[in-house]
């Protein structure tokens, strides 16, 4: 995947639309109306770059179009995670781990799982 760099107001739409893939701009905005504030021609505006970006694609039924995702989310899943690593700890996976590790309050049970996955990355 080439680097496709999504905003946070980009990933509301698209979550909307990996979950309702061929759904339309008022399905999207239908979705979004309790979370965001948005105006219908803000979230048009996002559509229409994120398929400037190539990150949806979208059909033509009569005057109604379809847009559906070019990109699947866990590959933009972790290409934001990579980003993020980069941006926020010079890609050093393990400070951030540390960092989350040592702020963060962990149950029993979540430090057995780390335990686990990292025994068997071993």
């Amino acid at each position: 995947m080439d680097s496709l760099k999504i905003s946070d107001s980009e990933w509301e739409i698209m979550k909307v639309i990996w979950q309702n893939p061929n759904c339309t701009a008022g399905e999207v905005i239908d979705a979004l109306k309790d979370k965001k504030e948005w105006q219908p021609k803000t979230v048009k505006t996002l559509i229409r770059r994120l398929v400037d970006k190539k990150a949806l694609g979208y059909e033509q039924y009569k005057r109604e179009y379809k847009y559906y995702p070019l990109v699947e989310e866990g590959d933009c899943v972790k290409e934001e995670s990579k980003s993020f690593l980069q941006r926020v700890y010079r890609g050093s996976l393990k400070n951030m781990l540390l960092n989350f590790i040592e702020d963060e309050s962990l149950t029993k049970e979540d430090i057995e799982e780390l335990t686990r996955i990292l025994e068997e990355r071993k």
